[in-house]
């Protein structure tokens, strides 16, 4: 083991912490696509496999094998490297989620209601039930920690949805360009944007400086952002894509990446500011230039299997580094596991298939719904590192709850492999990522 000279050191050369920098980036890539690859030969999308390596990489696998090897490998510099790249891939990855859906689907009133509808539905009882089972769990799993705040993290987990990790379900499966897809994406990021607003009131509330004027602010300036971003810069951005002469052979011009990247990364800084995240704001510019089919291709050809690649299995391993299934070592914490993963799943699914059908879809639609809603994946994650970095989540609840984002992701592949043929849908078996 290192000594705490040697640890002062690294942190003071750029050169070491490279090195480890690099080793991480090893182990990261190496796993992800090894279990990515397992994953997909199991019928699961390769998210689910990358979800599992984050996890497979912290404590729960790696750090109980080797506790030296894995210090010294992930403890021997801060974090924040990784962390820097996961939201700079996170973000890069949400503006081509945004870029590849085909929302002309969403210009008819019907598409539009059961979008909105689904939303509602995998919003509000999740939330309900989530809060409710955390006044239940609070005096076994958070005693000493304010049951008001802890409950309101769980409700806010149960009621997110990953929208990263859906919308590659959605091209893995070949969704992307059609209606449910759009009515699913739709959903997905209305249901997104609401969980961002209830965390940062939760967070917010638990804290005691909850404030009605500033969450108005908030809403305000996200309205303001929207009607700019629509109304001013897409037309700006149609123009320009529009007079560009395209160079022979795949791929963007450099200034054309750089010039995306800048508006990509600029739109980020805005919704961060506004008090949205910035992934959201990667989200919206892809909805700026996704008619835009040539640009998105190019895009696709230039950086999207390096986003892919690189990026998005850095994001799922930093948060799988943070949980432990070595601690759920008891058959009550096994009881409380099932208790939520059953709950959520079952809150989720329902809420989102019974929105779907008050929208209109019909009743096996609505089970694709629900099945797609149900992707917690790591943006849940998200959440509940804010509530344990706060204090209102005990460690062990959040381990429970990282069992429950995988569960109810790997719930998804099957389901739809189940429910899509009996829509008419294939399935592409070649599809990868």
């Amino acid at each position: 083991m290192m000594s705490s000279a040697d640890l002062g050191g690294l942190a003071q050369s750029p050169e070491r912490v490279l090195y480890f920098v690099l080793l991480q980036l090893v182990a990261i890539i190496a796993s992800a696509r090894a279990l990515g690859w397992l994953a997909r030969k199991v019928g699961q999308p390769r998210s689910v496999g990358e979800i599992i390596a984050g996890v497979l990489l912290g404590p729960s696998l790696f750090g109980r094998l080797d506790p030296g090897l894995f210090h010294y490998v992930f403890a021997s510099i801060t974090p924040l490297p990784l962390v820097v790249m996961s939201q700079i891939g996170l973000t890069l990855l949400m503006f081509q989620v945004g870029m590849g859906f085909d929302f002309s689907h969403l210009k008819e009133a019907a598409n539009g209601w059961a979008a909105a509808a689904t939303a509602a539905g995998s919003i509000v009882p999740p939330f309900v039930l989530g809060v409710v089972l955390g006044f239940v769990s609070q005096p076994y799993l958070a005693a000493g920690v304010p049951v008001i705040p802890y409950s309101l993290f769980i409700g806010t987990a149960f009621a997110i949805t990953a929208v990263p990790v859906l919308g590659r379900i959605l091209v893995e499966y070949g969704l992307a360009r059609t209606r449910i897809g759009a009515i699913a994406i739709s959903a997905a990021a209305v249901n997104d944007v609401i969980g961002w607003l209830l965390l940062l009131a939760v967070a917010a509330f638990a804290r005691a400086r909850f404030s009605a004027a500033t969450m108005a602010l908030h809403l305000a300036f996200l309205g303001l952002y929207l009607v700019g971003a629509f109304v001013v810069v897409k037309p700006f951005v149609r123009r320009v894509l529009a007079r560009l002469s395209w160079p022979e052979g795949p791929g963007l011009a450099p200034d054309v990446l750089a010039l995306t990247l800048l508006a990509v990364f600029v739109s980020g800084i805005m919704t961060y500011e506004i008090g949205i995240f910035t992934i959201f704001g990667g989200f919206v510019m892809g909805v700026i230039v996704n008619t835009h089919t040539e640009f998105v291709r190019r895009f696709q050809q230039t950086v999207g299997d390096f986003i892919f690649v690189f990026f998005l299995p850095v994001f799922f391993t930093y948060a799988g580094l943070r949980a432990d299934l070595t601690g759920i070592n008891t058959s009550t914490l096994w009881l409380w596991c099932v208790a939520i993963v059953f709950v959520a799943t079952l809150a989720k699914g329902a809420g989102a298939y019974v929105g779907a059908r008050i929208g209109g879809l019909d009743g096996m639609s609505a089970a694709v719904m629900g099945a797609l809603m149900n992707t917690r994946g790591l943006m849940e994650l998200i959440v509940i590192n804010i509530g344990y970095s706060a204090g209102f989540i005990p460690h062990i609840v959040y381990t429970l709850l990282v069992v429950m984002a995988i569960v109810t992701t790997m719930a998804t592949g099957p389901a739809l492999r189940v429910s899509l043929p009996r829509l008419g849908h294939v399935i592409p078996e070649d599809m990868d990522a």
